[in-house]
């Protein structure tokens, strides 16, 4: 038994000489979590906010009534109350913790959870866990002013002479299909720190780190590279694949990869560069003397080969038996910037009635789930409860990027009843309608 008390509470963010007003677990990101695959988690949550929260353990397969969902798996956690999450950690690899209450997770509220495999075949010498951010509460608005003026939509924003302050328009990314994000940050984080006081990861030339790494945004992806070094991707979402070598990665919100390199001798940067919006965030690795590189500096990896899911193949220890599809799921995704109208097979989430449009499965059914992108923006798709495979042996994941006008499908077996959520994990799209249930039927 691991047990742990997470503290929400109202406190201050030093980025860098501006203070932030947020609200956190303590330091921002909370203390990681570290555990062994088969461990149980207590987790103590007391609520010191002046709102409702939860505490959702994001790419766990656990028990339905510990996913920290409120009006599907629990009640909110209220003001001044406690609740207490307790689960079996069955699977290791690298997840992370997030409210799903409103758009709290673009609040300080969130960390990672690491569970160890008790027979670890990666060998490595050094490990880090890096959690990537985009930031604006406290410094130009509050998440929930944002989801506001998000959900007047463009054109609304249009007739009303101007552009708000916080939405974005003209961020744009190839590799992102098209338009790569709605909202203005004043700042990109690693490990809640900005560029100009970025955290130092030390070591020694020749070691063999294993770098977690973690997009706890709301509505950036980040392109990842370690200056003057090549990654060897390990894991994607918590399980291995067939190790990928590569100049970058491209992380939407949600997902995890984890990555091995050897390091050289020198100081490079670790950068984020915040897909499509012209920004980044920075740590330092240093292995011996030389400047410290800074935000500016030319990392030619970052324009060298960009890996993407679509490149991955799960290992043949975690890839999905052969058998028949029992049912197939449809997930259309739909709306625009324009109106803000976004929804899932034409109907937009209703948290009076969450059961309205759910996808209906049955306990041990092989499950293949279509997700189509009809829209003209990308989606970080996310499934509760569960692990899919990509089709044609691609990479077990639950949350995976969709580009506008492409289709990604999925398989999973049916083998964890209750309701679970699936939805875009961009926060503003899933708030404003972009989330659906996956429930199993009773009979």
């Amino acid at each position: 038994m691991t047990s742990v008390a997470l503290r929400a509470a109202e406190t201050q963010l030093d980025l860098a000489g501006t203070t932030a007003e947020t609200w956190s677990f303590g330091p921002v990101p909370a203390s990681t979590i570290r555990m062994t695959a088969g461990d149980t988690l207590r987790a103590t949550v007391s609520n010191d906010l002046p709102a409702d929260t939860s505490v959702h353990w994001h790419g766990l397969a656990l028990r339905n009534d510990m996913d920290g969902v409120p009006g599907a798996t629990q009640a909110p956690i209220g003001a001044g109350e406690t609740f207490t999450y307790e689960f079996v950690t069955a699977q290791p690899g690298t997840y992370w913790f997030h409210p799903h209450v409103g758009p709290q997770l673009d609040r300080g509220l969130y960390g990672a959870l690491i569970i160890e495999d008790p027979n670890e075949p990666l060998s490595y010498d050094d490990e880090w866990v890096v959690i990537l951010d985009d930031w604006l509460d406290g410094v130009t608005a509050t998440p929930d002013e944002v989801l506001e003026e998000l959900k007047g939509g463009m054109g609304g924003m249009m007739s009303g002479g101007g552009m708000g302050g916080n939405m974005m328009m003209g961020a744009r990314s190839d590799l992102l299909g098209g338009d790569a994000g709605d909202v203005r940050y004043p700042h990109f984080l690693i490990n809640g720190r900005p560029p100009t006081d970025p955290e130092t990861f030390a070591s020694a030339p020749g070691r063999r780190v294993r770098i977690r790494l973690i997009n706890a945004g709301s509505d950036t992806a980040f392109r990842v590279a370690l200056g003057g070094h090549r990654l060897t991707v390990t894991h994607s979402d918590g399980y291995p694949v067939n190790p990928v070598d590569t100049d970058a990665v491209l992380i939407g919100m949600g997902e995890r990869y984890d990555v091995l390199v050897t390091l050289g001798d020198g100081a490079f940067p670790l950068v984020a560069m915040a897909e499509g919006k012209d920004d980044n965030a920075l740590a330092i690795v240093r292995t011996g003397s030389g400047e410290a590189p800074t935000a500016a500096s030319a990392v030619s990896a970052l324009t060298g080969a960009i890996l993407t899911a679509g490149a991955l193949a799960a290992s043949s220890e975690v890839t999905l038996s052969t058998r028949a599809v029992d049912r197939e799921l449809s997930a259309t995704l739909s709306g625009s910037m324009m109106a803000y109208d976004w929804a899932i097979n034409g109907r937009r989430f209703d948290a009076a009635n969450p059961m309205a449009g759910a996808l209906g499965v049955s306990q041990g059914e092989r499950v293949r789930l279509n997700i189509t992108n009809e829209t003209q923006m990308w989606h970080p798709f996310h499934l509760h409860g569960h692990t899919y495979q990509h089709s044609g042996a691609g990479p077990r994941k639950d949350t995976s990027i969709v580009l506008p006008g492409k289709s990604l499908s999925v398989i999973f077996d049916a083998d964890n009843p209750g309701l679970w959520a699936a939805h875009c994990h961009n926060i503003y799209h899933a708030e404003s309608g972009m989330m659906t249930i996956l429930g199993y039927k009773t009979s």
